[in-house]
């Protein structure tokens, strides 16, 4: 049987994401957790975020549940290939944002329970918060 990403799990990495987020001093950030199946477990928009983000930080997480890897690897495809990512956009239904701040959820066994989508803040800042976050739930960050 499959393990599943926890409501528990999901909030712990949001609130761990805005513990570090308030830790470096970024602006408001908004932190999207994803199970395997790419549909929000929990979200949180910080006070002072934008309207938008809780879009973004969904897009970024759902961009790395859909091809299997880190929306930091997304970006570089974009840059290499954008005709490629631009399909990949289109093909989504415009759900996928191929920038840094979306991170695979896995558990020890290397299963992909899910995803992280941050945004607010510059794109790798949101992926450090990401990345401190799932590894804080005790779960493995790719």
């Amino acid at each position: 049987m499959k393990s599943e990403l926890t409501l528990e799990q999901a909030n712990t990495i949001i609130k761990a994401a805005l513990n570090k987020g308030k830790e470096l001093n970024l602006n408001p950030l908004t932190v999207a957790v994803l199970d395997s199946g790419g549909h929000i477990r929990a979200i949180q928009r910080q006070d002072g975020a934008t309207f938008l983000r809780p879009q973004i930080a969904v897009g970024k997480a759902w961009g790395s549940i859909a091809l299997g890897m880190a929306s930091k690897t997304l970006c570089s495809m974009a840059e290499e290939r954008p005709m490629f990512m631009n399909s990949l956009i289109n093909l989504s239904n415009q759900r996928l944002v191929p920038v840094p701040g979306g991170v695979l959820i896995k558990n020890s066994a290397g299963e992909v329970l899910g995803a992280v989508g941050i945004t607010g803040d510059t794109s790798d800042n949101d992926e450090t918060c990401a990345i401190s976050a799932i590894e804080a739930a005790g779960l493995v960050a790719e």
